[in-house]
């Protein structure tokens, strides 16, 4: 249902908002970190959702918002208003330049234009002193905006959780504007699309481009949290997982995507830990694999096909 696509999301936001004091350190930071991957996960799922553009590089605009929130900020620091658009503005500018490339091709040669334009970024930063080489670079000083500190955890924790805001209020706009109808109609049947008139090329592109932005705002963000980045933001496995991210929650709902960000870091921290497991801990990524298998399985929908099971407007 329509209200309710609307008051469970600001629900959540003003449960995160009153409960935020109360977490534990622990407790904050991994909300934090579920935030940060949210976003991370809602900028792909304009992509692939709305869209219908399966990326598998999508990490480089990620990576390349942190790499450049780090490396604008210096040794002395920074201000959040020129940070922030620096990392949105550096992985929309590379976003433009391989979709303007890689939206000329289609099916799996899409898939694997992205997977080669985000593995030519990652040897940038992991093969030259620009990015630190393997190791990395550390961010000396957080950014801060007047009373805005982010090496406060508290101030941290409600600018995330603002932007998450913020990103998904913006995706619901797009979806729900001209622009987001000729994405869906892109997706159902781009040829249709193309004989009715429409420039579907130029539609595909904004999209990737806002998609990359929005990556580049979780990167920022990321790095912020941190105070540290390395080339491993950028490999094609953190691509993959923000792909699993949005199939385990369920393509084509922006509660989805959160949900199975949420549901993919708690998966990956409960089977991670040793008082909850036990030994199978030390073999977490095969048992993270065999929970995801069976949940696909069990969900072809993704978790929020659970709501439609109940009620058939209940996933609306």
């Amino acid at each position: 249902m329509q209200r309710a696509s609307f008051y469970i999301p600001v629900a959540c936001a003003l449960l995160l908002a009153l409960l935020g004091p109360t977490l534990s350190p622990y407790l904050s930071d991994l909300v934090v970190k579920v935030m940060i991957l949210s976003i991370f996960a809602l900028s792909l799922e304009l992509l692939v959702g709305m869209t219908g553009l399966v990326s598998l590089g999508h990490a480089a605009f990620y990576g390349i918002g942190a790499y450049a929130t780090v490396l604008g900020s210096g040794k002395e620091g920074g201000s959040i208003a020129l940070l922030l658009p620096l990392a949105m503005g550096c992985a929309a500018a590379y976003a433009l330049v391989v979709g303007a490339l890689s939206l000329r091709t289609r099916g799996v040669y899409f898939i694997m234009v992205t997977l080669a334009f985000a593995q030519m970024a990652f040897f940038v930063f992991h093969d030259t002193a620009l990015g630190g080489g393997s190791d990395g670079i550390y961010m000396y000083i957080r950014p801060t905006l007047g009373a805005l500190d982010l090496e406060s955890s508290r101030v941290q924790f409600y600018f995330v959780l603002a932007s998450l805001v913020f990103t998904y209020a913006l995706l619901a706009l797009i979806r729900r504007s001209r622009f987001g109808a000729a994405l869906a109609g892109i997706r159902v049947n781009e040829q249709r699309m193309r004989a009715a008139g429409f420039p579907v090329y130029g539609y595909k592109l904004a999209a990737f481009v806002i998609a990359g932005a929005l990556a580049g705002l979780a990167g920022f963000l990321l790095a912020s949290r941190d105070g540290v980045v390395n080339p491993e933001l950028l490999a094609w496995h953190n691509s993959g997982e923000v792909l699993l991210m949005i199939i385990l929650g369920g393509l084509g709902h922006l509660r989805g995507a959160v949900i199975g960000a949420v549901a993919f870091t708690l998966l990956k921290e409960l089977l991670s830990t040793h008082a909850i497991v036990g030994p199978l801990a030390d073999h977490w990524q095969l048992t993270l694999g065999l929970a995801i298998i069976a949940f696909v399985a069990l969900l072809p929908k993704g978790i929020i096909g659970i709501a439609a099971r109940i009620s058939p407007r209940g996933a609306a």
